[in-house]
């Protein structure tokens, strides 16, 4: 019995400390306005979209890309005729494919990069 007045003294006591809320006026352009303006321009963009060619190397290391994908990246970079696509011990992607009227080597690594060799 003492435990259950207990426990009502306790809320009604939390309860109490609550209190009202107070009354505040918005305005209904202040209700849908957003809690922090942006910035004017953004520092950096969020992805970096533009094409990855012609590095200087093929970074080596675990590639994620299918070959269909890796065929479709060097098609993107404008070469045709991609041959069989293997992947060396490096992850690297490998083709023969022509660009320009020339055949070379393409390799394409784990980001993506199309690099002519």
């Amino acid at each position: 019995m003492i435990r259950v007045m207990l426990s009502v003294a306790t809320a009604a006591t939390l309860l109490a400390a609550c209190g009202d809320k107070p009354a505040t006026t918005t305005t209904e352009a202040e209700a849908v306005a957003p809690a922090v303006s942006p910035a004017e321009a953004p520092g950096n963009t969020a992805v970096d979209a533009t094409p990855m060619t012609d590095a200087a190397a093929p970074t080596p290391g675990a590639n994620s890309f299918t070959e269909a994908q890796a065929r479709s990246a060097i098609e993107g970079a404008g070469y045709t005729g991609v041959g069989a696509l293997t992947q060396n011990a490096d992850g690297i992607w490998q083709a023969k494919a022509t660009k320009s009227g020339a055949e070379t080597t393409v390799s394409v690594d784990y980001k993506g990069v199309v690099t002519a060799q």
